[in-house]
């Protein structure tokens, strides 16, 4: 199935320049969405996943229904003061700044297989801190995988080592 048919692109969105690419498309048609989810699937048995992690909040809607599938669980990431239990923290840069992202001290257990899920691939910032607190517990980052990638924004480059899957590229 050809997913980019059923991306929107948004013109000039969230500022002047930008050409978004709209996943919610892809997610309010059911054999696209079901398509999408069954190949990050497939690939989360290939690598042997023992656990989903999902940057929020574009990744919980993609990673959940990769974890329900293989009857796993999900951890999420998200940002300061929106978990409610013990958390663990990594930082990330911005354009003009930085972000930091959380995840519960005990979402992953030492020596854990994960898999990393989420809707884009862009700078790679997200990822790489979702990496540096997969690692802080002591977990195995044994891929990523996206709906899309932004390859000339080079988010690979910071993330040497990990396999990653892309269903659409731009």
């Amino acid at each position: 199935m050809d997913l980019k048919q059923y991306v929107t692109i948004v013109e000039d969105w969230p500022k002047e320049g930008i050409r978004f690419k709209d996943i919610t498309t892809i997610m309010d048609n059911g054999p696209a969405y079901k398509y999408a989810v069954d190949e990050i699937v497939k690939y989360a048995k290939e690598v042997g996943a023992e656990v989903i992690v999902g940057p929020e909040a574009r990744g919980f809607i993609i990673g959940c229904p990769v974890a329900y599938a293989l009857e796993v669980g999900f951890a999420p990431v998200r940002k300061p003061g929106k978990l409610p239990r013990e958390v663990i923290t990594a930082d990330y840069g911005l354009e003009y700044g930085k972000d930091t992202l959380t995840m519960h001290k005990d979402a992953i257990k030492p020596g854990q297989k994960v898999l990393i899920v989420d809707d884009l691939l862009a700078t790679g910032g997200t990822v790489e801190a979702t990496v540096n607190l997969i690692q802080q517990l002591g977990g195995e980052v044994v891929g990523a995988a996206f709906m899309i990638e932004l390859t000339y924004l080079d988010g690979r480059d910071k993330l040497k080592g990990i396999d990653i899957r892309t269903l659409i590229s731009y």
